[in-house]
């Protein structure tokens, strides 16, 4: 089944999960990095659009997996999933480190301009014309269907910023804009961690006979780098804080009900199914994927709330008024992650309290749980993973 054909709707990620369940614990442990080509990509649970938009949670994938195999046997796959909530809880608690990057994007922009040769460099990884056969076939499959296997974006970040000299930053914008399942954090700090940034000196070297072998020899790269020349770091990286607050809602208010593709089931959860929601909104999603997505969302907020409004599509400056318009005192949402979508909502808050209105954002207990160990490396995360689990299934 092609990528940018799954999960894009729950009940398909429902569905994708209950394939792939059989081949969460030990299939998955011992294939997950063989890299098959194309709509091949057998090995992995291609759940991650879904679980980017929060079709299905973290928390119920997990149930689901380690309701099969126990948490011992699937510990791989399980390790993956936290590896996503460790990525947005280390950002979480450094929200400076997004904007940094943002204007990081816009700095080497201008660098562009001003170096042919690094445009070229650019232009040809970009288009496919590295002649370097797995990293322009990943290009290809990356601008055709919007997927890489996880494996082979490690491979293709390394090659881009150790090979071909490219800035770090360039290269994570790039898979950003094209990938179906673009995570701000994942996407960001991964390109960070290959370079040889998130953990300071400790670079991801792709390996040409590796790539050989991952690929059942499709793929025999020349000429790659067999050093790491770690670029100097743009962005300042500032002590963990504590995570942005976020204000519970008013289960007697007005409620217009917010929908972003940060978290595409709250209709799920019993705070927000308890509030009086009379108009339904959608803050406009980046691509086709993601109106996929919450169009589909928002039938099933419908269903739960039959009397409210469907407004449908709305810009974040016309947000307050919708609200005024539908007689609602309070808009409520998922929370929302540092990212685009929290910093095109951020300069409206001041206006929501000038109408009056309360903006209240709901925390999962998941993220709640795990972000205060994601302040360091993985390991503080990796080793709380049995008892946030054991939290998990006994809630």
């Amino acid at each position: 089944m092609a990528e940018t054909a799954i999960a894009l709707t729950r009940d398909a990620a429902l569905r994708r999960l209950d394939d792939f369940l059989p081949d969460a614990a030990g299939a998955y442990a011992r294939l997950r990095n063989k890299e098959n080509g194309p709509g091949r990509h057998v090995h992995v649970s291609r759940l991650s659009a879904a679980l980017r938009r929060r079709l299905v949670s973290e928390e119920e994938v997990v149930r689901a997996v380690v309701a099969r195999h126990g948490l011992s046997k699937a510990e791989k796959f399980v390790s993956e999933v936290f590896w996503r909530t460790y990525w947005k809880g280390w950002l979480e608690q450094r929200p400076s480190i997004w904007d940094g990057y943002v204007m990081a994007v816009e700095r080497t922009a201008f660098q562009l301009e001003a170096s042919a040769q690094l445009r070229q460099r650019y232009t040809a990884a970009m288009e496919a014309r590295t002649g370097i056969d797995c990293f322009d076939a990943w290009a290809l499959e990356l601008a055709q269907t919007g997927y890489l296997h996880n494996w082979a974006r490690m491979q293709f970040a390394s090659i881009w910023i150790f090979t071909l000299g490219l800035p770090w930053e360039l290269g994570a914008a790039f898979m950003f804009d094209q990938l179906i399942d673009a995570d701000p954090a994942s996407n960001t700090l991964s390109w960070r961690w290959v370079a040889g940034l998130h953990t300071a000196g400790k670079a991801y070297l792709a390996d040409a006979e590796r790539i050989r072998a991952m690929t059942e020899g499709r793929f025999a790269p020349r000429d790659i780098a067999r050093t790491a020349r770690i670029p100097a770091d743009t962005l300042v990286v500032p002590q963990p804080a504590a995570v942005r607050q976020a204000y519970g809602a008013d289960p007697s208010a007005a409620t217009l009900l917010l929908l972003t593709v940060e978290d595409l089931s709250v209709e799920q959860l019993a705070p927000m199914r308890s509030l009086p929601v009379k108009a339904l909104a959608v803050l406009e999603g980046r691509n086709a994927w993601d109106q996929t997505a919450l169009s589909d969302s928002l039938a099933r907020a419908a269903q739960v709330w039959p009397e409210a409004a469907l407004v449908g599509n709305v810009s974040p400056a016309d947000i307050a008024q919708t609200a005024k318009a539908h007689g609602c005192s309070q808009i409520a949402t998922a929370f929302l992650p540092v990212g685009p979508v929290a910093a095109s909502l951020a300069p409206q808050r001041a206006a929501f309290a000038e109408h009056g209105l309360k903006f209240a954002e709901l925390l999962r207990d998941w993220d709640r749980r795990s972000w205060p160990h994601c302040r360091k490396g993985f390991f503080a995360l990796k080793e709380k993973i049995p008892a946030l689990v054991q939290e998990t299934v006994t809630s």
